[in-house]
């Protein structure tokens, strides 16, 4: 890496305190994750400002504050196995392998998810778990031999009303799913907590804007 992009990958992590993240974890792995590994050679020169890019087939990478934010929200440790939804070009997936266990991403787009792959394997990133699949019916369970559980659920794109249930179901008690909710223009990032039986307290965090959340493989 040259200086200049140094200077800006020290710029954003100091952006990232001013606005409010605060866990030095989750700092930290924005900071190792070289987030221009990430993005399209057209905006190779944007990748560390605190923007969403476009990586192509209508998707975009997140704004770095909003994947600071929706990391921070999980309340990651080294013992959690966590499930994403929304693989996209890999960035998510690359901070949380910092931060967790085990990372499980499924990803509906082919093109995308073989790209997310190389990068994963380009990076070494042992703990990361990667499938082309319906990511709004969880992890498979004929791969897991039974039904999954995971301590933290993920979710990159925007359910209309509210989490699939196939996805509440995967989340295990006392687990935290992040997931933005509504319409287009008036979506809003939860926190669902699973508590007794099926029963889940729920957070807003912040309004948000991401891609609709879609079924089957694109």
């Amino acid at each position: 890496m040259n200086t200049q992009d140094t200077n800006r990958r020290i710029r954003l992590i100091m952006d990232l305190r001013n606005k409010g993240i605060t866990d030095m974890s989750v700092l930290g792995a924005m900071e190792r994750v070289p987030r221009d590994a990430f993005v399209p050679e057209a905006v190779k020169d944007q990748a560390w400002d605190d923007t969403a890019l476009p990586i192509g087939l209508g998707q975009t990478i997140s704004q770095p504050w909003v994947v600071a934010k929706m990391t921070q929200s999980l309340m990651l440790s080294d013992r959690d196995q966590v499930l994403e939804i929304g693989t996209g070009c890999g960035y998510q997936t690359a901070v949380l392998s910092h931060l967790a266990r085990r990372i499980y991403t499924i990803e509906r787009h082919k093109p995308l998810a073989a790209m997310a792959q190389e990068r994963f394997d380009t990076l070494r990133l042992r703990n990361v778990t990667a499938l082309c699949a319906d990511g709004m019916k969880g992890w498979p369970h004929k791969l897991a031999g039974e039904t999954p559980q995971f301590n933290k659920i993920i979710v990159t794109a925007a359910a209309r009303h509210s989490p699939p249930q196939e996805l509440l179901d995967q989340l295990a008690l006392g687990g935290v799913m992040i997931i933005p909710v509504g319409q287009p223009g008036d979506q809003h990032l939860r926190a669902y907590r699973r508590k007794e039986g099926n029963e889940y307290s729920i957070q807003n965090l912040m309004p948000v804007r991401f891609v609709p959340l879609l079924p089957d493989i694109a």
